[in-house]
């Protein structure tokens, strides 16, 4: 069998990962506006967010605490809001994954660095990465929350306290979601807390 053109691959490449998309609207708008609710609610508090995931979703982790230290879109000013990815201090991700193995990588950062009150955010695109179901549990024994972000496989999307699962089973397809949630995600956030749609924005604790 031929291999198809150019154009058809990009086209079909668009509309499988358009029709995940929609799938996933049709599905989990409810799940995503509770994940809203509950990552205001932590920042409401006072609270921090942890992030964790390996590889692309590793990236989705960087990303979104980015965009909750920075800002969502340079059209709209706000102050700072709490999130650390555990992906990205080299020097303990090197040292530890080097003396003690690759499975409790971000379980050991929840401990060191998470308190009640706190949520953690997991990614993770099979819903098997032993590494964030492992900090799933620590997070839970801390008294922490949880969030996951994951695709229709794998135990992690009944661990959390709210999960996002991608209805999907291919890896790109759940990452391309998965941005696109995590966007929503921060604008639903920064608009609760700053544009007045709770009403509430003066009682951030700081």
């Amino acid at each position: 069998m031929p291999r198809p053109s150019s154009d058809d691959l990009i086209r079909a490449h668009l509309q499988e990962s358009a029709r995940v998309k929609q799938a996933l609207a049709e599905a989990y708008s409810p799940a995503i506006q509770a994940a809203a609710d509950l990552i205001t609610a932590v920042f409401r508090s006072g609270n921090k967010v942890l992030l964790c995931g390996n590889g692309g979703s590793a990236a989705d982790c960087q990303h979104m605490a980015a965009e909750f230290v920075s800002r969502l879109t340079k059209d709209f000013d706000r102050p700072a809001l709490p999130a650390i990815a555990l992906t990205t201090d080299t020097s303990f991700l090197t040292a530890f994954t080097n003396d003690c193995g690759y499975d409790d990588v971000f379980a050991r950062q929840v401990q060191a660095l998470g308190k009640p009150g706190d949520l953690l955010i997991g990614v993770s695109t099979s819903g098997n990465s032993a590494n964030v179901i492992r900090a799933v549990k620590a997070a839970q024994a801390a008294q922490m929350r949880t969030l996951a972000l994951t695709g229709e496989g794998g135990p992690l999307r009944r661990l959390a306290d709210v999960a996002i699962a991608v209805p999907s089973a291919n890896t790109q397809y759940i990452q391309e979601a998965h941005l696109t949630v995590e966007h929503i995600l921060c604008e639903l956030v920064e608009d609760a807390l700053f544009r007045g749609q709770a009403g509430q924005s003066s009682n951030i604790a700081t």
